[in-house]
């Protein structure tokens, strides 16, 4: 027997006050066909006992055949590989040459597998669809299946609303109980970096969230070779005792899938070279990554009453990452004028003189500005790593910062001060990603969970629209589960 029994029963909803009435609705060849099929295509699913010695590799042998490099890839999505590219390429390499083909050649390549893939002939530059049919589609459906949506997204909004606004962690509504709880990541991986680049500071800035979120494993690696005492000093204070002597992209991708002796890990955080961040990009998705860290940012905005000397100072602090980018904003012409001579006076008394030059050379800038409102507006398209305020009322502004990894306030506030002591992570987005990202704190080594529980009350109630949303999305499953509760009534 081929044929699949999909659509064995279909559903006839009675809407009268009281229970919920369910009619079960039987063809004959349908009923014929199931009967069939559980008399001579018994189901075979993968059990899984605990308690056995092997459960686990069971376990993850299911998880990876559902995993992006392992699994999804059927005969027909292969054969489909072939004719688009002409060979048999991974799913990995076909997402890659797409990208690649997106980036250099935009809006026609987008066409051109428009077409190719989804055979959507569509010109270039026109992909937007017109909200218009979204309106006409609305007005289209059926009264029971908007009022389903109507009701979901209403339930939905109420529950985000509660996370983001209300700090609460329940929400009970008519028989209905929603509740928000906080895991954290069982075992994460935290890459230090060595030799020349030793951070002390980026062991107690990475493991200490980790450690306060409540993650019960924590690996680190860290680059073979010399090890570097301060660094291993850290540590020490913080009681690790699972370190590898591991670096580059070889750490990432031992934390990451794991080996004979390193169990994988959840989550890999940490800064690195650069072949580290192409891992740790590669990786994402198999684990959870902190950010894609490129060279260290600073952009100060000062004015007149900005002490030129600290202004340079500031600046030179993040050009000896070499590379490093170091960025004043200021509304001063004189401070424009005079900041070259200030960061050649300090330039001499650097050890690292060569490298802050070529990274003020290559990286850097000086922005002059009519006045503080554009200052802010540069400040918020660059979305630096660190911004310093060194101005009259320097709160003022800070207040209209949207985009940045920290702010430091006044010119007391020196980055180094968010670099070691202040406490609040150092570890935080470059490259213009502060557009939407945000340091690392305890909160990335969390998940929250959602835990629902309905009363057969309010699942009846709402019964109606969990078999609309169903029906219309073809999930007849779905609605079944809901409706089978009711079947007996």
């Amino acid at each position: 027997m081929t044929r699949a029994v999909s659509q064995v029963c279909r559903f006839r909803l009675t809407a009268q006050p009281g229970p919920i009435i369910l009619e079960v609705l039987w063809s004959q060849a349908d009923l014929g066909a199931a009967l069939l099929a559980e008399t001579h295509f018994m189901l075979k699913i993968r059990r899984i006992d605990w308690g056995d010695l092997d459960a686990r590799i069971h376990l993850d042998t299911l998880r990876n055949s559902l995993s992006v490099e392992d699994g999804q890839v059927t005969e027909a999505s292969q054969q489909r590989t072939i004719e688009v590219f002409g060979e048999p390429l991974s799913p990995l390499s076909v997402v890659r040459r797409i990208i690649d083909e997106v980036r250099l050649r935009g809006d026609e390549a987008v066409a051109k597998y428009c077409e190719k893939l989804d055979g959507a002939k569509i010109e270039p530059g026109h992909f937007r669809l017109d909200p218009s049919r979204f309106k006409a589609s609305w007005e289209g459906v059926d009264e029971d299946f908007r009022n389903a949506l109507r009701l979901a997204a209403s339930n939905i909004e109420k529950f985000q609303r509660m996370l983001v606004k209300d700090g609460s962690t329940v929400l009970e509504r008519d028989g209905v109980r929603l509740e928000s709880v906080v895991r954290p990541l069982r075992r994460v991986g935290v890459y230090i970096p060595g030799g020349a680049a030793a951070y002390p500071s980026a062991v107690l800035m990475d493991v200490i969230p980790a450690q306060v979120a409540g993650c019960r494993e924590i690996a680190v690696a860290t680059p073979a070779g010399k090890l570097n005492d301060h660094v291993m000093a850290a540590f020490h204070l913080l009681g690790l005792d699972e370190v590898y002597s591991v670096g580059g992209a070889t750490a990432v991708a031992m934390l990451a899938y794991g080996t004979e002796s390193v169990p994988a890990v959840d989550m890999i955080v940490g800064a690195g070279n650069t072949f580290v961040n192409l891992a740790k990009r590669e990786v994402c998705g198999a684990v959870k990554i902190d950010m894609f860290a490129g060279p260290s940012e600073i952009l100060v905005i000062a004015d007149d009453t900005a002490d030129c000397d600290l202004a340079a100072a500031d600046l030179l602090s993040q050009a000896e990452h070499y590379p490093g980018s170091a960025i004043l904003v200021t509304t001063s012409q004189a401070l424009a004028e005079e900041i070259v001579e200030c960061i050649e006076r300090q330039l001499v008394e650097l050890p690292r003189r060569d490298m802050c030059r070529e990274s003020l050379e290559r990286y850097g800038a000086i922005v002059k500005v009519s006045d503080i409102h554009e200052a802010v507006e540069v400040a918020n398209l660059v979305a630096p790593e660190h911004l310093e305020i060194m101005t009259r009322a320097p709160r003022e502004i800070a207040a209209r910062i949207e985009n940045a990894g920290t702010v430091f306030v006044g010119s007391d506030t020196p980055e180094a001060a968010g670099d070691y002591v202040a406490g609040s992570s150092h570890t935080l987005p470059t490259g213009g990603t502060a557009r939407f990202a945000e340091g690392l704190s305890a909160l990335d080594f969390q998940k929250r969970m959602s835990i629902i529980e309905y009363s057969r009350q309010a699942l009846q109630r709402e019964l109606p629209a969990i078999l609309s949303l169903a029906g219309h999305e073809g999930l007849d499953a779905h609605a079944r589960a809901a409706a089978r509760r009711f079947e007996k009534d």
